[in-house]
């Protein structure tokens, strides 16, 4: 049996049941980033990224190709985008080529600290 299953959403593959997380993991397909970690320590999005599995570069976000657009709660992230830092409420919206889309705002549920 395998650690976890992936159902499809229109957002792509889902895991939706699973024995075991990694510090650094989504629940559902709204991509809402939750950390718990047992050590006190600053994560990036290159992080989570490598525990996806899944490339992130200026020209590459997951499988898609193109230059890559940042924004960092509603503001253009002009560094590298894997050094974009994962904190509370830090809204992230990567954009692959173009037209670049206005960032989008979010509210978070208000369990979520």
């Amino acid at each position: 049996m395998a650690p976890y299953q992936l159902t499809g959403s229109q957002h792509g593959p889902l895991v939706t049941g699973a024995k075991a997380f990694y510090w650094l993991h989504t629940h559902d397909e709204t991509g809402v980033i939750h950390i718990e970690s047992l050590v006190r320590r600053s994560f990036t999005l290159g992080n989570f990224f490598d525990l996806w599995g899944q490339p992130l570069s200026p020209d590459q976000v997951g499988p898609a190709h193109g230059t890559v657009t940042a924004f960092l709660n509603g503001q253009r992230f002009t560094g590298y985008p894997r050094s974009i830092p994962l904190y509370p409420h830090a809204v992230i919206q990567l954009d692959v080529g173009t037209p670049t889309v206005p960032p989008q705002p979010y509210t978070f549920a208000p369990n979520l600290s």
